[in-house]
């Protein structure tokens, strides 16, 4: 197929993120990808693993690497949606109320250990998630157009932790699941650590995209071309997961959404204007797993939702 956009100045670049990131984070290259994925198709990450894979500093260094206002709140049982948010506080000179904002506000937020909060807590996030804004006292207060929340979580600890609510984990386009090193892997990692270098350290990290940039990366999903039987393929991926067996609650329309636009924004990391079967199914299982409750005798064969959309998959016809 005719490549119809000049994607040479948006390779560079995404190669020198990968690079980068390379630098300080061993491995993950899968992970990596994906978490790239994500904020050029303008979505919101929840990224899961067990303490020490490098959750956290992988969100930190992505954001580090964008030149955009960044903010990390740790989430924690007593946290009230006001230190997250925001409140008005009344100003003495001026006898008026003054609205201090929380860190919600910046362009890229790393919520930390987001299952720790309480429910009324991590419902602060809703509108802001959705509709990239918060309100208030009654007063609306607009985020940017680039604004990114990536929420790291700990998927085997249950004491003083809240299960997220459907209607949140639905707004983060991916959950994307980091996993151990390999072998090899970690023996680097070992390696590093004897040479004396500060692994989590990111000081010297220069920025290698502006906001505007990366803006432009986003405008080029527009460019990305995704024939009638690619999608297709992505709504029968989708329905699918309202007609398996194993599955209580399926996908919405807006998983459909979210896997269109993730498809467009690999196939763009791939160097493609446009979308591949292979797109899709790279991307499907990080953008639909969070989004479905399975049944109660699937889980207790021991299906998990992430296999629950690989078996799934397999069910679709591929496109040819």
């Amino acid at each position: 197929m005719d490549q119809r956009t000049d994607l040479t100045q948006f390779a560079e670049k995404i190669e020198q993120l990968r690079e980068q990131i390379a630098q300080v984070v061993v491995g993950q290259r899968d992970t990596v990808d994906l978490l790239l994925t994500a904020v050029i198709a303008n979505g919101h990450v929840l990224i899961e693993g067990v303490p020490g894979v490098a959750k956290t500093l992988l969100a930190r260094l992505l954001a580090k690497l964008i030149d955009a206002r960044y903010s990390r709140v740790q989430f924690t049982p007593d946290l009230m949606p006001s230190d997250v948010l925001g409140t008005n506080v009344f100003n003495m000179k001026t006898q008026d109320f003054d609205f201090h904002r929380g860190p919600v506000f910046a362009d890229i937020v790393l919520v930390d250990e987001i299952n720790r909060a309480p429910a009324k807590t991590q419902a602060a996030l809703f509108e802001v998630m959705e509709e990239r804004q918060v309100t208030v006292d009654g007063m609306t207060h607009q985020m940017g157009d680039f604004y990114t929340i990536l929420a790291t979580q700990n998927p085997v600890e249950q004491e003083g932790t809240y299960k997220l609510p459907e209607a949140q984990t639905d707004r983060f386009m991916m959950k994307i699941t980091v996993g151990y090193p390999s072998l090899d892997e970690e023996v680097e990692i070992l390696r590093r650590h004897h040479q004396n270098q500060r692994l989590t350290s990111l000081d010297g990290i220069s920025p290698i995209l502006t906001k505007n940039e990366l803006t432009e990366l986003r405008q080029r999903l527009d460019d990305v071309f995704v024939d009638e039987a690619m999608m297709r393929y992505i709504a029968a991926v989708v329905q699918q997961t309202r007609q398996s067996k194993a599955v209580f609650l399926g996908a919405s329309p807006r998983a459909s959404v979210a896997l269109l636009q993730a498809s467009k924004a690999f196939a763009l990391l791939q160097g493609r204007d446009f979308v591949a079967p292979d797109d899709v199914r790279r991307v499907a299982p990080s953008v639909l797993q969070h989004r479905l409750i399975l049944t109660a005798e699937a889980e207790m064969e021991g299906v998990t939702p992430l296999k629950a959309v690989q078996r799934l998959m397999e069910k679709v016809e591929v496109p040819k």
